[in-house]
């Protein structure tokens, strides 16, 4: 559309209805551009939110998941200590 109405008014030269700076051009998109802005910015906002509120369920999911490896090396770390008792009393010499 923008090169439609520049090569209109181009082509018309003197009986153009927006001579050449295109003041009624730069106008309506200066009309359209404060349209646009503020929706923009809402839709930024409601993205803002919703990628805040997936940033704190990851951390809780991480939190969660960390929770449960400690809990994991100490269950592994009792069955390595059970594993070598057990290894030294198999070992020890039958008297």
């Amino acid at each position: 559309m923008l090169v439609a109405w520049v090569s209109v008014n181009v082509a018309l030269a003197m009986g153009a209805w927006d001579p050449y700076p295109f003041i009624l051009l730069n106008l309506f998109l200066s009309m359209l551009a404060a349209i646009q802005a503020p929706i923009i910015m809402m839709s930024q906002n409601r993205q803002d939110a919703k990628d805040r509120v997936r940033s704190e369920l990851d951390f809780a999911v991480n939190r969660k998941a960390e929770s449960e490896i400690i809990q994991l090396a100490a269950k592994l770390n009792r069955i390595e200590d059970r594993l070598d008792d057990i290894e030294t009393v198999v070992a020890r010499p039958s008297s």
